[in-house]
């Protein structure tokens, strides 16, 4: 694997940090003033896409593809873009939260990660309804408005607050999450479920929540929390604590305490049958 400078990837972060804001403002513009012929689901039900999404994207191409025409994109609304020979290819979702979004529930954000031969390297998460900034880069460290965090202290799930999410195809299968996330609610103080995998990956790693899991999830959902996670001092892995792939869709990420006991709970829990889809 190619290892960037550090003055490379701050050369990067401040890249994306001007696409993301970019984007950010666009959606603040957008909110509450979606029409009906301006949201669609992309096939599967509850998966939407508007024109909110749709502009925040182009506005994050244009940024990168001004200063880093070299570079590969991987875009959620428009796909595969550039040189995908590159060794730098960027994961891009311009509204993470969009259900979120279309009903005026102010938590979504811009979420930009790059992955340096595929490995997830740096990352960052604009919230633009609470002015949120998170950035991270390997070596860099992560913060939240320009300043540090760090993950949470906390050793035991008992004491702990989660969160999780569950997938568009949770009416097609029956590893739904619905099991998890009764199980782990009856163990912890609580788990939430916010409908941003980068806003609860970057408040895991800013020490607001504890750990978190979610399957079914896309790279751009994920590329750039992972960073904030690691670099903040947690943990991520798949749920049986192997390496994360980040083409799986699964991910378990913790302030590192936590991870082994959340691990095994996970590994504990049975699908809950009422919920599996109707057999034909």
């Amino acid at each position: 694997m190619a290892t960037p400078s550090p003055d490379t990837l701050q050369t990067f972060l401040d890249i994306a940090t001007e696409a993301a804001l970019s984007a950010g403002d666009l959606l603040q513009s957008f909110f509450g003033n979606l029409g009906d012929d301006d949201i669609a689901e992309k096939g599967r039900a509850g998966d939407l896409v508007t024109a909110a999404d749709k502009a925040a994207e182009a506005a994050v191409l244009k940024v990168l593809n001004r200063h880093l025409p070299d570079h590969g994109i991987l875009a959620e609304e428009s796909g595969l873009q550039g040189d995908q020979a590159s060794t730098y290819q960027w994961a891009i979702d311009p509204l993470d939260g969009t259900t979120n979004f279309a009903h005026q529930y102010p938590f979504s954000a811009v979420s930009l990660g790059l992955m340096v031969d595929g490995v997830p390297s740096l990352g960052v998460i604009f919230d633009p309804f609470h002015n949120e900034l998170f950035r991270a880069a390997k070596g860099l460290g992560a913060t939240r408005n320009r300043r540090p965090i760090q993950v949470s202290t906390r050793t035991k799930l008992a004491d702990s607050l989660l969160v999780t999410g569950f997938a568009y195809d949770r009416r097609e299968t029956i590893d739904n999450n619905y099991a998890e996330f009764c199980h782990l609610t009856h163990l912890t103080q609580g788990v939430r479920r916010g409908g941003s995998a980068a806003i609860d990956l970057a408040y895991v790693a800013c020490g607001r929540l504890d750990g978190y899991w979610e399957r079914g999830l896309s790279p751009w959902d994920l590329a750039a929390g992972v960073v904030l996670v690691e670099e903040a001092g947690g943990r991520v892995t798949a749920y049986d604590q192997t390496p994360f792939d980040l083409t799986s869709g699964r991910i378990l990420a913790t302030n590192g305490h936590l991870h082994d006991a959340l691990s095994h709970e996970l590994a504990q829990v049975k699908p809950l049958p009422q919920f599996a889809p109707p057999t034909h």
